[in-house]
């Protein structure tokens, strides 16, 4: 008698009963290949899948071809099912996802982006400014924009940079270089120009609309001037410039003010009218408030140059030095005591820094750097949301908290998405 071997099988943890198989048979691929399956699902389904055996008991017991086919589809539909049966992988945390997105513009290349602002009336009207001539509108928030042409602004053979757009209402103002001034009073559907003097001490900078035909501007010498009946008229708010008020008072003590004869670097104005401004070359700064006569010079109080100052949140200055550092003044108001905070340039300059609240503010600057502090500025964490645009971001501003813009070279424009 042909000598038999006993073989045990188990199925769902049951041991079966001992059955006689012929001598073992080469194990086919396809049996392996639904054994590694069988392993590869959770123990629960194990017993509900039908694997074809390897080998049988004798010739009354051989499965039919038939049945081996039917066995083998089962594995194979098992086998698509598988990838369905792994556990998912977590989604992506909010937290994780960037704040902005960059926003196409229909403008040629090296244009430098300069003012944002919209209309109070229409949070999703606005105009944006740069160089050459670069004047955007949107009337979706910000998420497209499309050319504008002002007819009285191209008259002349010149290619105007516009440095500052402000509105009040309906009304609004643009101010550019060479000097140009122009007006709308119909949220800028229609914008005319304002003649102006020839004699205007340095170049329009800033411009703010404080009230029905009022405005407030200033030039990069330190010529503050405002009016009451749409630019027809200007009064000057301070008696000289800053280059006379310095040269005046060689013996008040700030370092590099003698005979001073440049301009503004960069002017900032807070929500009470009073600016702050920095000087050409960074060694010191200039502040005035609403009432006074002259500019006040003021020594800076860090040993590296300043490269721009503005107005917190809560009242107070942020200052900004070269090569990357970041310092906030001690308490609210006008003060020429700083503490350096935490931040994470990597070495590049930060130009300029924008709040959204008290606690949270952006700060952005040289090869696309973007800092977040949620604690009114004592720390600063990097965000990579601009890692890969090669340019500089100059400038932040928010419109309200959940309107956000960030202005760079070449076209750059990124909008907060919250």
């Amino acid at each position: 008698m042909q000598q038999l071997v006993v073989k045990r099988s188990w199925i769902r943890g049951q041991e079966a009963q001992p059955q006689t198989a012929a001598p073992q048979r080469p194990v086919p691929a396809m049996a392996t290949a639904t054994a590694a399956l069988h392993l590869l699902l959770p123990t629960r389904r194990r017993g509900r899948l039908l694997v074809p055996r390897a080998c049988q008991a004798d010739s009354s017991t051989t499965t039919s071809r038939r049945g081996l086919i039917a066995d083998t589809a089962t594995a194979a539909v098992a086998a698509a099912a598988a990838p369905l049966l792994l556990p998912r992988l977590p989604a992506a945390r909010a937290e994780d996802l960037s704040e902005w997105e960059r926003v196409g513009l229909p403008i040629d290349p090296g244009v430098v982006l300069l003012d944002i602002a919209f209309v109070p009336d229409d949070a999703s009207h606005g105009f944006l400014l740069g160089t050459r001539q670069t004047i955007l509108e949107t009337k979706d928030g910000g998420r497209t924009w499309f050319p504008r042409s002002i007819p009285s602004a191209e008259d002349e053979d010149f290619n105007y940079r516009f440095n500052s757009v402000s509105f009040s209402g309906k009304e609004g103002w643009i101010v550019g270089k060479p000097a140009i001034l122009l007006h709308t009073k119909d949220a800028g559907d229609s914008w005319e120009r304002i003649p102006l003097s020839a004699q205007l001490p340095g170049d329009m900078v800033y411009i703010q609309a404080t009230g029905e035909q009022s405005a407030e501007m200033v030039t990069d010498e330190g010529a503050i001037y405002v009016t009451s009946n749409r630019g027809y008229n200007w009064k000057a708010a301070v008696q000289e410039t800053v280059s006379a008020t310095l040269n005046r008072t060689v013996s008040s003590g700030i370092s590099g003010a003698s005979y001073y004869t440049g301009t503004f670097n960069t002017v900032n104005r807070s929500p009470d009218g009073s600016y702050v401004a920095v000087s050409s070359r960074g060694n010191f700064f200039l502040t005035w408030e609403p009432g006074q006569l002259y500019w006040q010079p003021h020594n800076r109080a860090v040993a590296r140059r300043i490269q721009n100052m503005g107005w917190r949140a809560d009242g107070g200055l942020w200052l900004l030095v070269r090569g990357g550092g970041l310092f906030l003044s001690k308490g609210t108001g006008i003060v020429e005591d700083f503490e350096e905070a935490s931040v994470q340039s990597r070495g590049f300059g930060i130009l300029d820094v924008g709040y959204r609240s008290k606690d949270e503010a952006w700060a952005a600057g040289g090869s696309g750097v973007l800092l977040k502090t949620t604690n009114g500025g004592k720390t600063w964490v990097r965000d990579r949301a601009a890692d890969n645009i090669p340019g500089n971001l100059y400038s932040v501003k928010f419109i309200g908290d959940n309107q956000g813009f960030v202005l760079g070279n070449d076209g750059v424009l990124l909008r907060y998405v919250g």
